[in-house]
């Protein structure tokens, strides 16, 4: 499996509820018909979570998980204007292992 990193801003969150760490995962895993799923989340600091998740093909995947970002909003959040995303090859990568896809670095967040 490969690795898909949410890093969401609880400072940028309409609503900074922590059920977000589970209710994402479970969603996109549903959603994906489970080819995306939850593999744990870290603080990685005051402010900042990373929400790791597993995918069969991330190339392949993260369009679809972003599509889901763009049209729901999770625990009141709309994550595809302030979640910040990586993909790695590697299984359970760390983020520093990992590409940043979103947003570009020409966007803000």
């Amino acid at each position: 499996m490969q690795t898909i990193i949410i890093v969401v801003d609880s400072r940028k969150l309409e609503n900074p509820d922590l059920d977000i760490l589970y209710k994402l995962s479970d969603c996109l895993d549903e959603y994906s018909n489970h080819r995306i799923s939850d593999n744990g989340y870290d603080y990685l600091s005051d402010t900042k979570i990373g929400i790791w998740l597993c995918a069969e093909d991330v190339e392949k995947d993260y369009p679809m998980m972003m599509d889901y970002l763009s049209t729901h909003k999770v625990c009141g959040n709309d994550l595809s204007k302030t979640a910040e995303i990586y993909i790695s090859e590697k299984d359970t990568a760390e983020l520093s292992e990992c590409k940043k896809i979103y947003p570009k670095d020409d966007e803000a967040c």
